[in-house]
Parts: C-alpha cells; structure tokens; sequence
C-alpha cells in the first residue's frame, strides 16, 4: 500500500474548502476537487473514499485549527472567564464553515462524531490546563472522583447544546463551574 502524501492531502483539503466557500456543501465533489487540484480524480479516491468521508476530513481539519487557535490566544482571567470565553468562541466557530460542514454530514453524522472525539479530547485538555493555570481555583476542589480532567471531561460533554447557532445560554454550566471551583 502506497504511504500518502501529506502535503497534498493537506492541499487536497485547502482546495475542499475553498469549493465550500465559493458554492457550498453542494459544489464538493470528487470531480470537482481534482480539478482544483490538478489531479487526477483516482488521487483524490485515494485520499478520500467518497464524498462523506470528504467532508468528514474536511470537518475535523477546520475543528483541529480552530482549537489550535483557541489554544494559542490568552485569554485573562479566572477559568470561568475564560470558559466563557471558550464558548462564545467555539460558537462562533459553529455559526461558520465548521457548523456548516457538520449539519451537511447527513447519513455520515454518526461516523462525524465518533472521529471528533480526538477534538472533543483535545478540548478537555486544554480545559484541564486552564484549570491547573489558575491560582484562584480553590485547593481542594478537586479530591475523590471528581478529579481535574474528570470536570474537564464533564464539561465538554456539557458544551454541545450551548454552541449550536441558537443555543441555550451558558449560564447555567458556568454557575456550575464557579460553584465546584471557587466556593468552598
């Protein structure tokens, strides 16, 4: 079996989601992103085995950037300020291109979301390093089951209905997380 190449998958993708910007979901297409490519539609099917699993790829690379940039901005303040800042900015990602991409997924949407577990992990770690970061948090906050990436993985799972385009408020998980870390 032939080792790809990673510099043109990532091209591959880049060129996947410049089709989306221009025409939508709707303009992808195997056909279609060889040509954009340059390369022969099997190079693409070597990549990608259709159109599902190309849009799969093409929702996990704009997550994983998404998150890489939230994980280099600094955001001041205590962990919930910065939580909140979280959501207001993974929100805002899910009313782009990224959200998009996912509520096209279709009959693929199980698949979609089995393969954002790495994100959804990705997500929780940066949480639990927020939370180590923060001095304020009380010392033992964290003691028995609930350890610090144990919380960390509760609220990911708690994130979802919040950072749909209309979605219910924050307020609510934040009050929760203010609770567990700082009150004694």
């Amino acid at each position: 079996m032939r080792r790809k190449n990673d510099a043109l998958q990532e091209r591959l993708l880049a060129c996947a989601q410049q089709l989306t910007e221009e025409g939508g979901v709707q303009a992808v297409s195997m056909r279609a992103l060889a040509v954009r490519a340059g390369v022969a539609t099997g190079t693409v099917y070597n990549y990608f085995a259709n159109k599902d699993e190309l849009l799969l790829a093409l929702t996990e690379h704009a997550w994983r950037e998404a998150l890489e940039e939230m994980a280099r901005r600094d955001c001041p303040g205590d962990f919930c300020t910065q939580l909140s800042w979280i959501i207001a900015f993974l929100r805002e990602r899910m009313n782009g291109p990224a959200g998009r991409l996912m509520s096209s997924l279709g009959k693929a949407e199980d698949a979609g979301l089995a393969r954002m577990s790495s994100m959804q992990a990705a997500l929780a770690e940066n949480l639990a390093r927020r939370m180590a970061d923060d001095p304020r948090i009380r010392p033992d906050a964290f003691r028995g089951e609930l350890t610090r990436d144990a919380f960390a993985c509760f609220l990911v799972q708690n994130l979802p209905p919040l950072l749909r385009p209309r979605g219910e408020s924050p307020a609510m998980l934040l009050c929760v997380a203010r609770r567990v870390l700082y009150e004694p």
